[in-house]
């Protein structure tokens, strides 16, 4: 059965890494059974020298939409990244970034997950796929997982 305020406080630790500074107070995210959406506004403070966003916002978004749905299964543990595959397929320089993962295959010792990545009219811009494993960091409001 779904657990809505685990979600929930999956939710908030992500809101609380501190990595995510550098994207707040635009990013949204939304965490479901298996599944998670992010969707961030893009920034010229996100691009590279050619004046389009930098691949580690794509990595970042899609490794990020693959990690909470794997952790949507995972109620006791923070899951860590085991290895994760990026492929990058076209620029994107303004607009909103739309990022949907998925859990598409999970057995006693990992989970694997999808991420595709959108632009603001629905075409694909990159997408990626990885393992998650359970880590050793039980989930608790240590690390931003609470209400």
């Amino acid at each position: 059965m779904p657990n809505e305020k685990h979600y929930r406080r999956l939710e908030n630790m992500h809101h609380a890494a501190a990595c995510n500074r550098v994207y707040y107070p635009d990013i949204r995210m939304i965490v479901s059974e298996g599944k998670a959406e992010i969707t961030l506004p893009v920034h010229e403070r996100y691009f590279h020298a050619a004046k389009a966003v930098h691949g580690f916002v794509y990595f970042k978004l899609l490794d990020e939409a693959g990690f909470f749905a794997a952790n949507s299964l995972v109620e006791d543990v923070f899951v860590l990244t085991t290895d994760y595959h990026t492929n990058l397929l076209r620029p994107i320089s303004s607009g909103i970034m739309r990022v949907t993962g998925q859990v598409v295959h999970q057995s006693k010792s990992q989970i694997l997950a999808e991420a595709v990545l959108y632009n603001g009219e629905g075409k694909q811009i990159a997408r990626g796929s990885g393992t998650f494993v359970k880590g050793p960091t039980p989930l608790s409001a240590d690390i931003g997982y609470a209400d």
